[in-house]
């Protein structure tokens, strides 16, 4: 595999895991009673979103064809995670604040490590801070 079959690679499973964190707010948005919550879960879903079109740029810029959505395996864990997920507010920031935690900004730094194009690492430097900042703002709302 070449390296530019490697770093589209790579980049799709970050965009897929990127569709999984906006079907996960969505989840979380309709959960939501509080309007001003509501407002700011919104917000946050659009960012990702603008990431997911960054990554999938890049990708299509490397001549490879981006993921369109969170795949299987991912639309099974989001039916899970909308089944299982409180209708209690404080449990539904925890909800996100572990999402974004462990997928957004742990998951997918080992995904990226050392294989990416100094653009495309650009990018998703750009979009592992940006999921950093989201945490930063839930852990805010828990104190």
């Amino acid at each position: 595999m070449k390296n530019e079959e490697i770093v589209i690679e790579e980049l799709n499973t970050l965009l897929r895991g990127t569709y999984m964190g906006i079907r996960a707010l969505e989840h979380h948005i309709q959960k939501l009673d509080d309007i001003e919550l509501k407002h700011k879960f919104q917000s946050m879903q659009q960012e990702v979103k603008h990431n997911a079109q960054k990554i999938a740029e890049r990708i299509q810029d490397l001549e490879g064809i981006p993921a369109d959505s969170e795949g299987l395996s991912g639309r099974m864990h989001s039916m899970m995670h909308n089944v299982m997920l409180s209708e209690n507010t404080n449990d539904i920031i925890e909800d996100a604040l572990k999402g974004i935690d462990n997928y957004g900004v742990e998951y997918s730094e080992e995904i990226v490590k050392g294989d990416l194009d100094p653009e495309s690492q650009r990018i998703v430097e750009e979009v592992i801070d940006n999921n950093r900042r989201h945490a930063e703002k839930l852990r805010q709302l828990l104190h």
